[in-house]
């Protein structure tokens, strides 16, 4: 049914689920699974971070961490996952690796369920990505 499949995560208990569910439906549909990651470094924790670029380059390593062993969690018969990596605005970078590699044909991902106040100033990651996606998006709560 399904030949490439991206599931964008934020190493949240969505993110999980979401994680969870695209590595069933790829193994049911042997297809591949790419899982990615997009860092975004807030402008609110710059401020702490002058003093140079080890303490951004420590903060990535973390995240490439992060994504190996969450990768490495869903391993099937067929292996792990590809696992990518990116910087800038998580719906944006999104939304450029589905345009960049037109092979996907579904992104699963999580959502945190934000509402009221919270949503319209925070907004949502899933959200736009379902809005601005070229191909079909499932997202799991």
């Amino acid at each position: 049914m399904f030949k490439h499949i991206l599931c964008p995560i934020d190493f949240s208990a969505c993110s999980r689920t979401a994680l969870t569910t695209a590595s069933t439906l790829a193994a049911s549909s042997n297809a591949t699974l790419m899982v990615a990651h997009v860092w975004e470094l807030s402008p609110y924790a710059t401020t702490g971070l002058m003093s140079g670029g080890d303490a951004i380059e420590a903060l990535l390593g973390d995240a490439e961490r992060l994504l190996a062993e969450w990768a490495a969690s869903v391993k099937r018969d067929h292996g792990a996952p590809q696992t990518t990596l990116v910087r800038g605005v998580p719906w944006a970078e999104i939304v450029q690796l589905l345009e960049a590699n037109r092979a996907y044909d579904l992104v699963v991902m999580g959502t945190h369920g934000r509402t009221g106040l919270k949503h319209v100033l925070v907004g949502s990651v899933a959200e736009r990505v379902v809005r601005h996606a070229p191909c079909a998006v499932l997202v799991v709560r």
